[in-house]
């Protein structure tokens, strides 16, 4: 390789090579360091013992947390997944170019205020004595119990994630190739047979990757559980909260947020071998 080639390149990689380092591995080696040290008196000592690992992955109320956060954070991409592709293939097939470029900038605008911020007006809306309910009571339903649940959570996942899955799925299915779904037609293929043997086959990439973004979001959210799910039952990221204002168990916490951490790399590349996978 030339050296000019070299210098060139060095010089495009080193700013992502640093920022990682910075921001990224370093943090997380220290975090690694932190789950072997001790707290003695509200005051975290280097050691290395293995107590915080035994201490939270022998304990119940761990791996209740995790299995919490683990399903609703598939379920919640799932869902987000499901209602996103009936608006995302509109976008992508039915609509103009013009239509799908307003679209695009409308889901991107909530985005533009405080994901806090949208979940404070959640909690007026859900509440008991609050407009949805107020609604469905002049229908002769309710009041349900939609705040401080399962249920109030979901719909904060779905805001934190919805738009974002439906600009992923948008830009996936209006890149399939025409021709191909012209060829399913002049094949005899019918409408259903296009859309599961052509579109979403062609989209499979996009698909996945709009799955683990919902997935690896809610997988660590925390205002969602905590201000609309009552963080009854806790997640690990509510777990990791509780942790640290415990007696300043810091290093504890760095044992949950690990989990996580290998947890969602191990959905990501599943995820990713998945979407590359080619069919022999």
């Amino acid at each position: 390789m030339p050296r000019s080639n070299f210098v060139y390149r060095s010089v495009w990689q080193w700013p992502l090579l640093i920022w990682q380092g910075l921001f990224f591995i370093g943090p997380l080696l220290l975090m690694v360091a932190m789950t072997f040290w001790l707290v003695r008196n509200y005051r975290m000592e280097p050691d290395f013992v293995f107590d915080n690992w035994e201490r939270m992955l022998t304990r119940g109320f761990f791996w209740d947390a995790y299995f919490v956060t683990l399903g609703r954070a598939a379920l919640a991409a799932t869902l987000a997944s499901l209602i996103a592709f009936p608006a995302s293939f509109a976008l992508a097939f039915r609509a103009s170019e013009t239509v799908r470029r307003w679209a695009i900038f409308f889901l991107i605008v909530p985005f533009f205020t405080s994901y806090l911020v949208r979940i404070y007006a959640w909690q007026v809306l859900l509440a008991e004595s609050g407009p949805l309910n107020g609604l469905l009571g002049y229908v002769g339903l309710g009041p349900f119990t939609m705040l401080n649940s399962g249920f109030g959570a979901m719909v904060g996942y779905m805001t934190l994630v919805l738009p974002l899955v439906v600009i992923l799925q948008t830009f996936s299915l209006a890149a399939v190739d025409r021709n191909l779904i012209e060829a399913a037609r002049n094949l005899g293929a019918n409408p259903r047979a296009t859309l599961f043997r052509v579109i979403v086959p062609a989209a499979k990439i996009g698909l996945i990757i709009g799955f683990v973004f919902a997935f690896i979001l809610t997988f660590g959210d925390f205002v969602s559980p905590a201000y609309l799910g009552g963080s009854n039952p806790p997640t690990l990221s509510i777990l990791i909260v509780d942790t640290t204002k415990s007696g300043q168990q810091w290093p504890r916490a760095s044992v949950v947020a690990l989990m996580m951490i290998v947890t969602l790399f191990i959905v990501a590349f599943a995820a990713v071998a998945a979407a590359y996978r080619r069919k022999e």
